[in-house]
């Protein structure tokens, strides 16, 4: 690997070339630390200072995802999904899958309910449309999918609105490799109060419902 592809590498690591240069300003101040004592102190200290920032932005993002997420891509085909008290209900499709209807940061879009998936999914168009960017300090993520394993970068939506749910800072994977598909995962499942599937339905219960108009295929 020559220099310009391992830095078109770290480019897609930013946590990883947060290390790397880390280490490099600490080596660096090492050095300085005779000739330049008040330097070689100050680069040595910033560049521990980074490695532990490096080490504590990786530990938060191992606890928030896995190490892979796994992403059903069936074929599109969907009900209409329904509002029914304190409850937002989803019929599954002729493909055996619940799919729905939902608005994320005010842009429409239909989705996958995919509770294998760890973590909610956009197609690149789908994040571009909605105005979502990955963000450059987040590390990127494998996706597994039923193509082979994909590349995904982290982002941040402001909000995601369907029947009577709402969701607001919501980690999201933006996936070019998912086409139009859009997955709602597990991330977003587990805030609510509960879910369940009976009769063939899949019946989401938020711990606050909220008043919206009812999304149509």
């Amino acid at each position: 690997m020559n220099l310009n592809d391992t830095l078109q590498y770290l480019a897609h690591q930013p946590l990883l070339a947060l290390a790397v240069a880390a280490i490099f300003v600490a080596t660096l101040g090492g050095m300085l630390r005779g000739p330049l004592p008040f330097i070689g102190g100050l680069l040595r200290g910033l560049g521990n200072l980074g490695l532990v920032a490096a080490l504590l932005l990786t530990i938060v993002q191992v606890a928030r995802f896995t190490s892979g997420h796994d992403l059903a891509l069936p074929q599109f085909g969907m009900p209409e999904q329904k509002v029914t008290g304190g409850e937002t209900r989803i019929p599954m499709s002729r493909d055996g899958h619940f799919w729905l209807r939902a608005r994320i940061n005010g842009t429409p879009a239909r989705f996958l309910v995919d509770t294998g998936a760890t973590i909610t999914a956009l197609s690149s168009d789908l994040a571009d449309t909605a105005n979502i960017r990955p963000e450059p300090l987040r590390q990127t993520v494998v996706l597994k999918t039923a193509n082979g394993a994909i590349e995904a970068r982290i982002g941040t939506a402001d909000e995601l609105k369907f029947g009577n749910i709402v969701a607001r800072d919501l980690d999201v994977v933006v996936a070019p490799g998912l086409g139009q598909t859009n997955v709602i995962g597990m991330n977003l499942l587990s805030r609510l109060a509960s879910w369940r599937v009976e009769d063939n339905t899949l019946v989401l219960v938020p711990h606050h419902p909220v008043t919206t108009h009812e999304e149509k295929t």
